[in-house]
């Protein structure tokens, strides 16, 4: 049996919604994560028609691009389209969910999509995303430190641009005394103790910080693992809104027009005024 949390958890693997941005509202709007799911509506924007189409078909999903709720409600008494809609959802058990910003923002997403139907080479980012990346700093002994690695890995840390796997380790000496209390891994309780340790970095996605501490605790073989969590202010140059591309060579900013308009099936295209000037970005 599917249920809605299903869905949410796979659409959110590729576009965590701490990749939104700040004017946004994406994420689950209407119903409940663990009611099972009998089918699903994919939409740009939730309407009246969509939702009455979702009961007709007998489907208890809608997965829209655009957000129906992007403000607070202060009344539902049906005086909106907003409010008929999320009135005739509770009423047949519908849950709606969007996914806006956050999937414009993934990489490889729409934007990349639309640059890559046009040809274009040299792809990147037009504004990363900044603050959505922290780095992990740990200490593990020296006979545990491959283990350790691997377990952050695979939760989700260590990826820098195309590169995944990365991390940084550095020999020492950490020092302890264990409690009364304590059940340490080596050393006695009330005695001081020295043991080899790396230090091990990472890169950790804000949106899997807790898979990643998750998989440090059950794999780390000490009682008490000693951590630090330090913010990054660096640009996610892989992650954000727009992208920018180079086209294999100059073109005549109307021939860029008519194959905008042939590439994307589009009988108009709204653009800036015409300067007379060959395309090449």
């Amino acid at each position: 049996m599917i249920i809605v949390n299903d869905i949410i958890k796979a659409i959110e693997s590729v576009a965590p919604l701490n990749w939104q941005e700040s004017y946004d509202n994406a994420g689950l709007q209407v119903g409940g994560r663990f009611q099972s799911v009998s089918g699903a509506v994919v939409c740009l924007d939730v309407t009246e028609a969509v939702v009455d189409e979702a009961i007709s078909m007998g489907y208890n999903l809608i997965i829209s691009h655009h957000p129906l709720l992007f403000k607070g409600l202060k009344s539902i008494t049906g005086n909106s389209y907003v409010e008929r809609i999320v009135i005739k959802a509770i009423q047949h058990n519908i849950a709606i969910y969007a996914a806006h910003t956050n999937l414009d923002n993934a990489p490889e997403g729409v934007s990349y999509r639309m640059a890559r139907k046009l040809g274009l080479t040299s792809i990147r980012v037009l504004d990363p995303l900044c603050g959505r990346l922290i780095k992990l700093v740990t200490y593990v002994p020296s006979t545990h430190v491959e283990s350790v690695r691997s377990a952050l890995f695979e939760a989700g840390a260590g990826h820098i641009g195309n590169y995944d796997k990365c991390s940084f380790g550095q020999e020492g000496t950490g020092t302890f005394r264990a409690g009364t209390y304590a059940n340490p891994y080596c050393g006695a309780i009330g005695e001081f103790h020295r043991e080899q340790e790396t230090r091990l970095e990472v890169i950790v996605p804000i949106h899997v910080q807790e898979a990643v501490i998750d998989a440090l605790k059950r794999s780390h073989p000490y009682e008490e693992p000693a951590f630090d969590l330090i913010p990054l202010s660096n640009r996610w140059e892989q992650v954000g809104s727009g992208v920018v591309g180079a086209l294999p060579e100059p073109v005549d900013e109307v021939l860029v027009l008519e194959k905008l308009k042939e590439i994307f099936k589009t009988g108009c295209v709204k653009h800036s005024p015409l300067h007379n000037r060959k395309i090449s970005r």
